[in-house]
């Protein structure tokens, strides 16, 4: 099975004399979360837009698994499901109604749909309510009706265009749940944010881009340590207590690492010097020491500090 991939070739759009766009060039293959990140106006939006052909560039190509989207609307975008922007679903209808017109409006076989809904309602944990009015749900519960409908045709590439926007914590939460889960999917999932928290939380690689021009594309710890001048810091989860004498004797002379904090009696944070494969090793030997390590991630405040650092360089 060939990788998914989404891929802009000088991808430009102007509005007048306004460059929402500016030559962007990305390829993005294989299954994966890539976050993709930038300020109001710099061109999230606009760039999805055009992958889904709901704007054309002014110059340049869209493509989805090799396919030019507006060329070739129909073999770019049926391995792709969508969500931009904030869509409304009627109040009067239920959820099965609601997906069932768009099941058939994406070409879903008749025979599979009832299947199809069903399945993408127990994704986003929405089964229960498959028959309830929407007009009664949270903002929260037709955000996940609205993630449903981007599963109908069992796509293997998701763009997400800000999928927890305008959330209460909750909501957030469950939707940032929901699109972890999707991760075990074999997809390629593209998503906008504003919410550097989440991406670190979920996405495995950042793009982002400024003023429509693309400052960087790598993972998250890559990304840190070029902005931060090789410094990297993870956060560690322990499942029960630890000892400060492994934190100051064992875990800070592991090679790489040059400090370790008790953020508590079962948090760490690790300062080490270079990229994934130092990252890697110091995993490696954190589980060795048999710790009860059950969570390893970038600190998410590292993501903003470097995500400050490079905006501002494009002023």
């Amino acid at each position: 099975m060939i990788n998914p991939s989404i891929e802009a070739v000088n991808l430009s759009k102007q509005f007048g004399s306004f460059f929402a766009v500016s030559n962007l060039n990305l390829k993005i293959e294989g299954s994966k979360c890539v976050g993709f990140l930038g300020p109001n106006g710099a061109g999230k939006t606009t760039t999805l837009k055009m992958f889904t052909d709901l704007i054309r560039p002014s110059s340049g190509e869209a493509l989805i698994n090799g396919f030019n989207v507006h060329t070739h609307k129909k073999e770019a975008l049926e391995s792709v499901g969508t969500l931009i922007e904030t869509p409304e679903i009627y109040p009067s209808l239920t959820p099965r109604e609601a997906l069932m017109m768009i099941a058939e409006i994406r070409g879903v076989p008749s025979r599979d749909r009832n299947n199809r809904i069903e399945e993408a309602l127990s994704e986003v944990r929405m089964k229960e309510w498959i028959d309830k009015k929407v007009g009664k749900f949270s903002k929260g519960m037709k955000q996940r009706i609205c993630i449903a409908s981007t599963l109908l045709s069992n796509p293997r590439i998701l763009l997400l265009d800000e999928p927890s926007l305008g959330l209460d914590p909750r909501g957030m939460s469950e939707v940032r749940d929901i699109v972890k889960s999707l991760k075990n999917k074999e997809r390629l999932i593209f998503m906008s944010s504003h919410i550097l928290s989440e991406v670190s939380d979920i996405c495995d690689e950042v793009a982002m881009i400024d003023h429509g021009k693309l400052i960087i594309y790598d993972t998250i710890s890559n990304l840190i340590a070029r902005v931060s001048d090789g410094e990297n810091i993870v956060e560690v989860g322990l499942q029960r207590p630890i000892d400060t004498r492994i934190v100051t004797k064992t875990i800070t002379n592991l090679p790489g690492v040059y400090s370790t904090e008790k953020k508590d009696d079962k948090n760490l944070r690790i300062r080490f010097t270079g990229g994934l494969e130092v990252q890697e090793r110091i995993l490696s030997d954190l589980v060795k020491l048999n710790i009860g390590v059950i969570s390893y991630r970038p600190a998410s405040s590292e993501l903003e500090d470097a995500y400050l650092k490079l905006v501002k360089r494009t002023l």
